[in-house]
């Protein structure tokens, strides 16, 4: 453990520690300015290595980032090292990790709140609850893993909500209206018809190949989905475990989707039949609405859309949720609200029941 001038005035460190293995291992790190600089390095990275919690937050991201890394998605990850890197280090990255309290929390969350944009708005709601369950993460796995005493993020609260208003659908006739308008370009046409009639998410669609589709069966299998990371297109997994999944489709559609699979010129068992980014599915989004005059929405309400239906036509929650991959039929139920006709119905339902009780 020590630090040497070098002949060009900078500062070398070199320092010895055991490794998981039991091993002596030897590090050294140069081109530092200052005895100080070099020697406070040292000290952290011994920190590190010793799990001591007198490491900053920035030293702890890395050791989060190294365990999360392999258990999450790489798109995952990217958001949250986005969050991490812009929102989190640049207030938190230099404090001790054992010396930051609610204070710290309460102050990092009232600077998020006020914080303005390039054009002038505030973050959503949405967004700051995003913001601070990802602190709270880096804090739990502290908790849990390196026996940290508590959670400040936790102590103080969340800031945001969950939810920024209602969730947007279209209903039959409204889709059935942008439908029409779409049939000037094949490949967008039968993309949002897979999207709408079959509730799949996005990338689930993006990855779909000829050897998905069972026509016989009037199926589809939902085994993977499609990703546009670093200029490279990426197939993972589905999103969770439920969202394996097979699909019944409707004949109309199956019919439909068998004849657009004949006009691909030479197109591949494993090749993407759907081969269009995610822009360009926004940019025909937008193009569609605008031409058949019904309300914008996002490519993703065309699931919630889907859902909707499915409720209205009485389908039950566990049947919805087996079809389009939910977790947990409460994830489903979180749309029942998006049909209020049904409690106009239920209401002159109750009123016969009531006069007839007279």
């Amino acid at each position: 453990m020590s630090a040497i001038k070098e002949k060009n005035n900078t500062w070398t460190v070199y320092y010895r520690f055991t490794d998981w293995e039991g091993e002596r291992k030897q590090r050294c790190k140069r081109g530092f300015a200052t005895k100080r600089e070099a020697l406070e390095w040292e000290r952290e990275q011994l920190s590190k290595i010793n799990a001591d919690l007198g490491m900053t937050f920035e030293s702890f991201v890395e050791i989060y980032k190294s365990y999360i890394l392999n258990r999450i998605k790489e798109s995952t990850w990217q958001m949250k090292e986005n969050v991490i890197k812009t929102k989190l280090l640049p207030f938190f990255g230099k404090y001790k990790m054992n010396e930051i309290t609610s204070k710290e929390v309460i102050t990092w969350q009232n600077q998020m709140i006020k914080f303005k944009q390039d054009n002038g708005k505030p973050f959503s709601k949405v967004y700051l609850k995003t913001l601070h369950n990802q602190l709270s993460c880096i804090f739990n796995y502290a908790v849990k893993h390196y026996d940290l005493r508590s959670n400040p993020a936790a102590k103080v609260g969340n800031m945001g909500k969950k939810k920024d208003g209602e969730m947007q659908f279209w209903t039959k006739e409204e889709y059935m209206q942008f439908s029409d308008v779409m049939r000037d370009k094949d490949i967008s046409y039968h993309a949002f018809q897979m999207l709408y009639w079959c509730g799949l998410r996005m990338g689930e669609m993006l990855a779909l190949t000829p050897s998905d589709f069972d026509f016989e069966k009037q199926m589809v299998s939902i085994t993977k989905s499609y990703q546009r990371l670093n200029g490279k297109d990426i197939i993972t997994s589905p999103k969770t475990e439920k969202s394996n999944r097979v699909v019944k489709m409707p004949q109309s559609l199956c019919e439909e989707m068998e004849y657009y699979l004949k006009t691909l010129y030479k197109v591949e068992p494993d090749e993407r039949i759907f081969p269009v980014t995610k822009s360009y599915l926004h940019s025909e989004m937008k193009r569609g609405a605008s031409t058949s005059g019904v309300k914008r929405i996002r490519i993703h309400d065309l699931r919630h859309s889907h859902i909707s239906l499915l409720i209205d036509r009485g389908f039950t929650p566990i049947a919805i949720a087996d079809r389009v991959g939910h977790e947990s039929i409460n994830i489903t139920l979180n749309y029942a609200h998006l049909f209020p006709a049904r409690q106009d119905e239920m209401a002159k339902r109750l009123d016969m029941e009531m006069e007839g009780a007279i």
